[in-house]
C-alpha cells in the first residue's frame, strides 16, 4: 500500500480491483481541513480516463510490473501482435492499450511492454522516434514576425506542427510524450 500524496504521473495503482496509470497529478491544501490530492487516471483494462480526489492520508495499492522487450509484429484487426525478443514468445495486445499513441507503432519496432500477472496492460515508447514525411502543406514565407509552423503528416499517419522548412521526404524526429517536433534528421 502506498498513500496517495506518492501519486505522481506514470505511477500505476491497483483501487477497488481496477488498474489505474496516473497522467496528471494535482495537490491543493486549502486553508483548514485536509489536503485533496486530484489525479487524472487512465484505466489499463479498459482504456477510458477519469479523474478521482482522494483526501490525503488514504492509500491504495502499489502495483508492481514486469518489463519486457517486444518486437511489433503487425495488426490483425482486432490485435496488435508483438514477439519477444528473448523468447520468440508471441502475444496479442488489444487496440485499446495504445488507443491515441498508435501511430508511433512503426513495422519491426522494439519496444517495452508492461505486464501485470501474465496480462500485457501499459508500455513504455521510447522518448522520440524517426518518420519520414509523406504529406506537407505549402508554405508562404515572409509576414511572419516569429517562428511560423505548419502541418505535416508523416509515413504512420502522426499529424506534426513542424517549420516551414520541412518537405515532403525529409526525416524528423518527434517527442512521443508530447508529440511535437524535434528536429529535422
Amino acid at each position: 500500500m502506498i498513500d496517495v500524496n506518492q501519486l505522481r504521473r506514470g505511477v500505476t495503482f491497483l483501487y477497488n480491483g481496477n488498474l489505474f496509470k496516473v497522467t496528471e497529478y494535482s495537490h491543493s491544501k486549502p486553508g483548514r481541513g485536509k489536503a485533496t490530492i486530484r489525479v487524472h487516471v487512465r484505466d489499463l483494462r479498459k482504456g477510458s480516463n477519469l479523474q478521482m480526489t482522494f483526501n490525503s492520508g488514504d492509500r491504495v495499492e502499489d502495483v508492481r510490473l514486469e518489463n519486457h522487450t517486444y518486437q511489433y509484429l503487425y495488426d490483425d484487426g482486432r490485435f496488435y501482435v508483438f514477439m519477444n525478443v528473448e523468447t520468440y514468445e508471441q502475444k496479442q495486445v488489444p487496440h485499446a492499450i495504445f488507443a491515441s499513441q498508435v501511430q508511433y507503432l512503426r513495422d519491426n519496432m522494439e519496444l517495452d511492454l508492461l505486464d501485470y500477472e501474465g496480462e500485457i496492460i501499459d508500455y513504455d515508447l521510447p522518448k522520440s522516434l524517426e518518420f519520414e514525411v509523406v504529406d506537407a502543406e505549402n508554405a508562404v514565407a515572409g509576414d511572419t514576425a516569429t517562428g511560423a509552423t505548419k502541418e505535416v503528416v508523416t509515413d504512420t499517419g502522426l499529424k506534426v506542427r513542424t517549420p516551414l522548412f520541412v518537405q515532403v521526404g525529409d526525416h524528423i524526429k518527434v517527442n512521443t510524450e508530447s508529440g511535437t517536433y524535434i528536429t529535422r534528421v
